[in-house]
């Protein structure tokens, strides 16, 4: 899992190194009518990482074997075709610290290589979640989705900075 982990930690370097420099105000501040704010839109990360963390732990417990072909999963980072978010994974609309937020992130990654640590590849391949675009994903898959996912996300993130 090197190669998936390496990824994952990169693209949250990327995301850290794009806010670290906004402050409260600025993370928190709705640019647009309608859309999420920046701090909204970590929010949602923390939140879709806890998520899909708990679900690779709990389909790898429970779920059945099955042979499912990779995925192209790196084209989430493509904008082009919007998703909702599930409302699991839908932000807190309550103003948050930059500072609280990146201590969320951190201990959401921690619980997710942490549990990667306890497990193979090997297993995490032999079985599969559901994606609403994608289909099935085999569980490896989750875990660089899960940076892709940040990517696309980093791209509105610049988005919204251009805006401040």
């Amino acid at each position: 899992m090197e190669k998936e982990i390496k990824i994952i930690e990169d693209i949250r370097s990327e995301l850290l190194n794009s806010v670290n420099d906004l402050t409260d105000k600025e993370c928190n501040k709705e640019l647009e009518e309608g859309r999420w704010t920046i701090m909204q839109v970590l929010d949602h990360l923390y939140l879709m990482e806890r998520s899909l963390t708990k679900t690779i732990q709990l389909t790898l417990e429970k779920g059945e074997e099955q042979q499912v072909e990779s995925k192209p999963i790196h084209y989430a980072v493509n904008r082009s075709t919007k998703v909702d978010a599930p409302p699991f994974v839908v932000p807190s609309e309550e103003k948050q610290t930059l500072q609280q937020m990146k201590e969320k992130l951190e201990a959401s990654r921690k619980d997710l290589l942490q549990f990667l640590g306890t497990t193979s590849k090997e297993a995490l391949q032999k079985k599969a979640y559901p994606h609403p675009i994608f289909g099935q994903i085999r569980l490896d898959e989750w875990v660089p989705f899960i940076g892709y996912h940040e990517k696309r996300h980093l791209e509105q993130i610049e988005e919204l900075k251009s805006k401040l």
